[in-house]
Protein backbone atom coordinates (compact mmCIF):
# COMPACT_ATOMS: atom_id res chain seq x y z
CA UNK A 1 0.00 0.00 0.00
CA UNK A 2 1.25 3.46 -0.89
CA UNK A 3 1.15 6.36 1.58
CA UNK A 4 0.77 9.86 0.15
CA UNK A 5 1.22 12.94 2.34
CA UNK A 6 -0.96 15.90 1.38
CA UNK A 7 -1.36 19.40 2.77
CA UNK A 8 -4.83 19.68 1.31
CA UNK A 9 -7.31 19.19 -1.50
CA UNK A 10 -7.88 21.38 -4.56
CA UNK A 11 -10.03 21.35 -7.68
CA UNK A 12 -12.95 19.25 -6.51
CA UNK A 13 -15.23 18.29 -9.41
CA UNK A 14 -18.21 16.02 -9.97
CA UNK A 15 -18.18 14.26 -13.34
CA UNK A 16 -20.59 11.45 -14.21
CA UNK A 17 -21.33 10.75 -10.54
CA UNK A 18 -17.66 10.53 -9.57
CA UNK A 19 -16.02 13.07 -7.25
CA UNK A 20 -12.51 13.91 -8.39
CA UNK A 21 -10.07 15.97 -6.36
CA UNK A 22 -6.41 16.89 -6.53
CA UNK A 23 -4.23 16.21 -3.50
CA UNK A 24 -1.73 19.04 -3.14
CA UNK A 25 1.34 19.97 -1.12
CA UNK A 26 2.47 23.47 -0.23
CA UNK A 27 5.88 24.02 -1.79
CA UNK A 28 6.57 27.46 -0.33
CA UNK A 29 4.81 30.55 0.96
CA UNK A 30 5.58 33.94 -0.57
CA UNK A 31 3.94 37.13 0.75
CA UNK A 32 1.05 35.25 2.43
CA UNK A 33 0.36 33.22 -0.75
CA UNK A 34 1.03 29.50 -0.80
CA UNK A 35 2.46 27.86 -3.90
CA UNK A 36 0.98 24.40 -4.30
CA UNK A 37 1.95 21.33 -6.28
CA UNK A 38 -0.37 18.46 -7.20
CA UNK A 39 0.96 15.18 -5.78
CA UNK A 40 -1.91 12.82 -6.60
CA UNK A 41 -5.55 12.65 -7.62
CA UNK A 42 -8.40 10.97 -5.77
CA UNK A 43 -11.64 9.74 -7.32
CA UNK A 44 -14.60 8.28 -5.44
CA UNK A 45 -18.31 7.72 -5.79
CA UNK A 46 -20.82 10.00 -4.09
CA UNK A 47 -21.72 7.32 -1.49
CA UNK A 48 -18.00 6.87 -0.76
CA UNK A 49 -17.60 10.63 -0.31
CA UNK A 50 -20.50 10.70 2.18
CA UNK A 51 -19.04 7.75 4.13
CA UNK A 52 -15.66 9.49 4.17
CA UNK A 53 -17.22 12.71 5.47
CA UNK A 54 -18.95 10.75 8.25
CA UNK A 55 -15.72 8.98 9.22
CA UNK A 56 -13.79 12.27 9.27
CA UNK A 57 -16.47 13.91 11.42
CA UNK A 58 -16.29 11.02 13.90
CA UNK A 59 -12.49 11.24 14.01
CA UNK A 60 -12.57 15.02 14.56
CA UNK A 61 -15.22 14.71 17.29
CA UNK A 62 -13.06 12.07 19.04
CA UNK A 63 -10.02 14.35 18.88
CA UNK A 64 -12.10 17.18 20.41
CA UNK A 65 -13.30 14.82 23.18
CA UNK A 66 -9.71 13.70 23.83
CA UNK A 67 -8.51 17.33 24.03
CA UNK A 68 -6.29 17.05 20.96
CA UNK A 69 -8.34 19.66 19.10
CA UNK A 70 -10.37 22.56 20.42
CA UNK A 71 -13.48 23.79 18.61
CA UNK A 72 -13.33 27.45 17.68
CA UNK A 73 -16.85 28.92 17.51
CA UNK A 74 -15.63 32.17 15.91
CA UNK A 75 -16.30 32.22 12.14
CA UNK A 76 -13.08 32.37 10.15
CA UNK A 77 -12.11 32.98 6.55
CA UNK A 78 -12.56 30.09 4.11
CA UNK A 79 -8.78 29.44 3.99
CA UNK A 80 -8.45 29.00 7.76
CA UNK A 81 -9.18 25.97 9.89
CA UNK A 82 -12.06 26.01 12.35
CA UNK A 83 -10.02 23.94 14.79
CA UNK A 84 -6.78 24.70 16.56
Amino acid sequence: MQTIYTDGIANITLIDGIIRMDLVNITQVEQDKANIRQVAALAMSLPALLRTQEQLSLAINKMVEDGILKKNDTPQAANNSTFS
